[in-house]
Formats: structure tokens, C-alpha cells, sequence
């Protein structure tokens, strides 16, 4: 891994694979996670977050989309929202 894998500096859109690299980046010694966190404007519990998904759930744990899922805070929308209904009879 290099300097040119890791996402520019300016990214605002983190996908899955961008997330990835930076972990990876991290993990491989290429970048510091304080460079990292700097670089990119994220905290330290963001990274770490990150981290622990990878850990926890590879690569398909980073979906911005799944990660209340993953992480376990609250059911899926369609689970919420029959739950509603159901509270609601």
C-alpha cells in the first residue's frame, strides 16, 4: 500500500472502500491515525468506529446504509415501523 491508495484529502462522499483504505492505511503504518483523523476531519471514535466494523463485520460492516444495523443501536426501518403499528392496536 501507498501513499496514491489512500482517498485525497479533500473526500466527502466515504464509501465502503474509501473507509477500507484509510483503516488499512492506518493499520499498515503508512499513516498515523492522528495524521489520518486530521487529514481527512474525522474523530478519533469515528475512526475507531470504522475499525470495529471492519473487525466485527468485514468490509460490508462500513455501509452507510446498513450501519444501525451492524451496530446494533435500533431494529431496520421495516422492523421499526411494524412495531409502531403493532404499539398502535
Amino acid at each position: 500500500m501507498t501513499e496514491n491508495d489512500l482517498p485525497p484529502p479533500d473526500t466527502k462522499r466515504w464509501v465502503m472502500r474509501r473507509k477500507a483504505e484509510v483503516v488499512a492505511g492506518v493499520r499498515s503504518g503508512l499513516i498515523s491515525l492522528e495524521e489520518a483523523c486530521r487529514r481527512y476531519t474525522l474523530s478519533v471514535e469515528e475512526f475507531l468506529s470504522w475499525q470495529r466494523l471492519i473487525d466485527s463485520h468485514g468490509m460490508r460492516g462500513l455501509r452507510a446504509t446498513r450501519l444501525q444495523d451492524y451496530r446494533g443501536n435500533q431494529p431496520p426501518p421495516s422492523v421499526r415501523g411494524r412495531m409502531a403499528s403493532t404499539a398502535a392496536e
